[in-house]
């Protein structure tokens, strides 16, 4: 996993004044907590920010005041809902080797049997515990072939070395469900003619 390097500040001002003057000068107020310390008010480069949070649970090197050093991934993510820019964000403190918990997103791949059945993503993300320089971006599975019927369960997805699940392995990630579109219109139709031979 590649780590993204961000210059940020140390914020004094606080309420939402002074979270609008930050956002107007395109930066992104932020906070940074864990390991027991006291949160640290940040201000983020608003551009950077956005482009390392296209991959998730993307390690931040944050280079604050030009002092201090200090590794993060973020934990949460204010967007406004109408404009989508970034609103706040909250980061989590790692070291390296330390274990966190965090949610990979899972991707489906290959052709689902024939018969036009459809495949439910239970689980967009699969919630697993990962070294913090070492979390993967995303985990693929196989649903080449399933049936109707058919679920991939949490201890069925193979994880990258040194990563362990944080949910119940028997969880349902996916699963395959039998298309009943045509079916349901047929029987209204049959219902429809029933009523007109009354």
């Amino acid at each position: 996993m590649s780590e993204v390097k961000l210059a940020a500040e140390t914020r004094t001002e606080f309420g939402k004044g002074a979270a609008r003057r930050i956002r107007r000068d395109s930066k992104v107020p932020g906070v940074l907590y864990g390991h027991g310390s006291d949160p640290l008010h940040l201000t983020l480069p608003g551009h950077e920010l956005l482009l390392a949070l296209r991959t998730p649970n993307v390690l931040i090197s944050l280079d604050i005041d030009g002092k201090t050093n200090e590794l993060a991934i973020p934990k949460s993510v204010q967007r406004d809902p109408i404009k989508g820019f970034l609103e706040h964000v909250d980061l989590l403190l790692v070291k390296r080797g330390e274990k966190v918990t965090v949610e990979i997103p899972v991707h489906a791949e290959g052709e689902l049997a024939a018969g036009g059945n459809l495949l439910e993503h239970v689980l967009n993300a699969l919630p697993v515990e990962a070294e913090a320089t070492h979390i993967p971006e995303a985990l693929t599975v196989s649903v080449e072939g399933l049936e109707a019927g058919a679920s991939v369960l949490a201890k069925d997805i193979k994880l990258p070395s040194g990563v362990t699940l944080a949910v119940d392995e028997d969880a349902v990630v996916l699963q395959v469900l039998q298309a009943q579109a045509e079916e349901a219109v047929e029987g209204e139709a049959a219902e429809g003619e029933e009523a007109a031979e009354a």
